[in-house]
């Protein structure tokens, strides 16, 4: 069982930054797919960021594309630095992780293991 734990969200002003981090329980992030997923009151659950796993490479939603970015920190520590950001980005984020060899990696479906999440605020 892969558990996750989200650290790091808070309170910010518009054009400001915040750093998220999750703590994965085993040290087998790289074999896995390990995204970032928001979800807003009243909306659906948007997947930001993604590294795919083997070092595929990383994929971003076009709503946060230059101003995100998703990074293995260590071998059971995945981050994601958010810049200028903005009002809409106000969101529960959370980390996810797939299966172990799991081959695609794109919606939440694919990703088996979730974090509690950690609240993100900006204020205009």
């Amino acid at each position: 069982q892969m558990n996750l734990m989200e650290s790091g969200g808070g309170s910010v002003q518009a054009g400001g930054s915040l750093r998220l981090s999750c703590a994965a329980s085993e040290h087998t992030i790289y074999r896995r797919c390990m995204s970032w997923f928001r979800q807003a009151p009243g909306k659906e659950r948007e997947q930001v960021a993604v590294i795919y796993a083997d070092g595929r490479g990383r994929s971003y939603a076009d709503s946060v594309k230059g101003r995100f970015t998703i990074s293995q920190e260590a071998t059971d520590t995945v981050a994601l630095q958010m810049s200028s950001l903005k009002p809409e980005d106000t969101a529960m984020y959370y980390c996810a992780s797939s299966r172990i060899g799991q081959p695609t990696c794109e919606s939440t479906p694919n990703f088996a293991y979730w974090g509690q999440g950690t609240q993100v605020t900006v204020s205009s």
